[in-house]
């Protein structure tokens, strides 16, 4: 069965990797959530997308240059602000806080650090993953490879998956230099065919599209058999999911 990841927690509905979104995702019925990891001033993984906080925040400027003091007195509601009022950007470790209180759970997190490289970065989430003891439902994801297989060297048992907007000829192959396990193609994109699905599977690998939100891409997504997706919208693909799976003639 298809899992579904909340992306950034709950992101259609709530301001994106937020303690509120988040915990509305684990209440969704969605399988697990993705987040985004950045490293503040003072060494601190901030749960946020964007390198600059101008667009989901009330601050400017660039993530790495505010401690987290600092980023905490902004307000990341953004555009949902009538709706929650002011929320903070989290921890990672505040997150792993909550969603750990479910056991069967999965957290992907994603390591921001294509533009701006972050040292260290991996060695910090290694801790955090150690800490909360949630080896066997965590996987680590970027779009920066050579950080995964640095990842991999640390934690060699670790599930890692590659990120990309475009399209990789023979992903299976590819994984494998990494080496990880996971493929996270940009659902936008041309990648995501049956006959990609057949070679991943084969070389026991997954694939897990991103963003699908859309009723048609999700019901798309579940026919064709992949493994995961990230959505926006998780309460949407749970419903969906329910009635294909009690209709499959229907698929």
């Amino acid at each position: 069965m298809t899992k579904i990841f909340a992306h950034r927690g709950f992101k259609g509905m709530y301001p994106e990797n937020t303690m509120i979104a988040f915990e509305h995702a684990l209440h969704s019925g969605a399988d697990g959530i993705e987040l985004d990891v950045q490293l503040t001033k003072d060494g601190r993984l901030a749960v946020i997308h964007d390198e600059k906080l101008n667009r989901t925040t009330n601050m400017k400027g660039l993530v790495k240059d505010y401690t987290y003091e600092e980023l905490k007195r902004g307000d990341a509601s953004h555009s949902f602000y009538e709706e929650t009022g002011a929320v903070q950007i989290p921890l990672l470790e505040e997150v792993l806080e909550l969603v750990t209180q479910r056991s069967s759970f999965m957290i992907n997190i994603e390591l921001k650090n294509s533009i701006y490289r972050y040292p260290g970065i991996e060695e910090k989430v290694k801790e955090q993953i150690e800490h909360f003891q949630i080896e066997d439902r965590v996987l680590v994801s970027s779009f920066h490879h050579g950080s995964l297989a640095l990842f991999h060297k640390l934690m060699p048992h670790i599930e890692l998956a590659v990120l990309t907007m475009d399209v990789i000829h023979q992903p299976e192959m590819y994984l494998k230099t990494i080496p990880a396990k996971g493929y996270h193609p940009n659902i936008k994109g041309a990648g995501v065919t049956k006959e990609v699905v057949s070679a991943l599977h084969a070389a026991h690998q997954v694939i897990r599209p991103f963003t699908v939100n859309s009723e048609k891409q999700i019901r798309n997504m579940f026919s064709l058999g992949v493994d995961g997706i990230f959505t926006d919208f998780p309460d949407r693909a749970v419903s969906i999911r329910e009635e294909m799976t009690k209709n499959p003639a229907n698929q």
